[in-house]
């Protein structure tokens, strides 16, 4: 074992151990050689194996700090790689402030209703047939009716079905980005994105964001440094910015795309939440393959994931879908026929953002005064936090307090850049929880961080 991976094991362990507590700071790369009697060339491969293991991030200016989620006390949730598991799974804390769960009242009535008719014998026997990536015939009309809209309508033979919608994402990626090669994503993205292009031998390309989410030119600038084979990105409502593209933004995007004979893929996942935001899909179909899924719009536990597949990448996506095993469920295409077809669906959606905004509202004036960024129409939003704070060291007092929320990092498609910031999932608890929750953190983000740093 190479002499860089035995120091990495030292540090990795007193990180685990507790010895190092989450939110404490490194010695500088230079320092560190010093101390340790080992070339600079060798702490910087220490340093980018204990990022590369999820057990360091760098915030930009400030130093390499110890990741929450290692150690005694470290927070909700962690695991190397770079991605918390806590971003998968449930946290572990009292109030759940990670990951979105949105649901509205009677949402089990709703959905009963047009159940019951699927659970007789016969109709129940063909829902649980086997299900191909091209769904059924009934699956396809509703879902083109779903995704059409005032900028496009969409032909049922341009749909195809996953399990959920992260596999929707890692079939269009393994479809259009070989291993080895290079996918262009905003500097701060959805973390599955991440680990599915790490497990796909996928080299991430960060590009730079505004308030409003990619600058076309930039993926132009990346593309002339060398070659990307797609982008992944999120046009509407930015997992975890929520910034939103304007129309002549996600016009110019669509323009690039063709120049540079470029794919896309389009996360739609929150966008219901905007239904009158355009799609780049509807601009650029023969371009782009626009992902969503049901699990927002409905209930996690309905994963349901569907892809607008242009004719051209069809047969790819399909064949990616079935050599990852991640052929959609046919009860759940059943089921979301009938949900689409009598109004549950709409309904729901349309309550849901009802409930987003109330809960965006409250956290404007829990938050006031705070850095923070959100749509007021989102479920989640991006918090910058005060000078005498660091991410990761905020997220291991609100640990404390039996808070979870999620450091920049997490998000960060540079390892080695990530602000001082977090993202706060707003969905999840009921409202008099939430507010009492923000209330706390507003709290710890006023008081001094040394007393949570030992």
């Amino acid at each position: 074992m190479d002499d860089y991976r035995l120091i990495a094991d030292e540090i990795a362990a007193a990180i685990t151990g507790g010895r190092l507590r989450p939110g404490q700071q490194l010695p500088t790369q230079r320092a560190f050689a010093r101390s340790r009697g080992i070339a600079n060339s060798t702490a910087g491969r220490v340093y980018r194996e204990l990022a590369r293991r999820g057990l360091t991030t760098g915030e930009v200016g400030r130093g390499t700090f110890v990741r929450a989620g290692h150690g005694a006390g470290g927070g909700a949730g962690g695991g190397a790689g770079g991605d918390r598991v806590a971003l998968a799974e449930p946290a572990g804390a009292p109030v759940d402030l990670e990951l979105n769960y949105p649901a509205v009242p009677q949402l089990s009535g709703l959905l009963a209703t047009a159940l019951a008719p699927l659970l007789r014998a016969d109709a129940l026997g063909a829902a649980l047939a086997p299900v191909g990536a091209a769904g059924t015939g009934a699956a396809r009309q509703a879902f083109a009716e779903l995704v059409s809209d005032g900028s496009r309508e969409v032909a049922g033979e341009e749909l195809l079905f996953a399990g959920n919608g992260r596999q929707a994402i890692a079939a269009a990626l393994s479809a259009l980005v070989p291993p080895g090669h290079r996918l262009g994503v905003e500097a701060l993205t959805y973390p599955v994105v991440k680990a599915v292009a790490q497990r796909l031998g996928i080299t991430l390309v960060p590009l730079a964001v505004d308030e409003h989410g990619l600058l076309p030119d930039v993926v132009a600038a990346a593309h002339r440094t060398a070659p990307l084979r797609a982008v992944y990105v999120q046009p509407r409502l930015q997992n975890p910015l929520g910034g939103s593209l304007p129309y002549e933004r996600t016009a110019a995007l669509a323009e690039e795309l063709r120049r540079l004979d470029l794919w896309a893929v389009e996360d739609a996942i929150w966008s219901f939440l905007r239904p009158e935001s355009t799609a780049l899909a509807a601009l650029a179909p023969e371009r782009t393959v626009l992902v969503d899924s049901l699990s927002k719009r409905l209930a996690p536990g309905l994963t349901t994931g569907f892809a607008v597949v242009p004719a051209a990448l069809r047969e790819r996506v399909a064949g990616a879908l079935r050599s990852g095993g991640w052929a959609p469920s046919g009860f759940a295409l059943e089921a979301a026929v009938r949900w689409i077809g009598d109004g549950t669906l709409a309904a729901v959606a349309t309550a849901k953002r009802a409930d987003a905004t109330a809960r965006q509202q409250l956290a404007r004036e829990v938050l006031a005064g705070q850095r923070v960024r959100a749509d007021p129409c989102s479920y989640y939003l991006w918090w910058e936090l005060p000078a005498t704070w660091r991410a990761e060291t905020f997220v291991a007092a609100a640990a404390r307090a039996g808070i979870a929320v999620t450091p920049a990092a997490a998000f960060a498609a540079d390892p080695r850049r990530s602000p001082s910031a977090v993202r706060v999932a707003l969905a999840s608890p009921p409202l008099p929880v939430l507010s009492r929750a923000l209330e706390t953190l507003a709290r710890i983000a006023r008081g001094a961080a040394e007393e949570w740093v030992e």
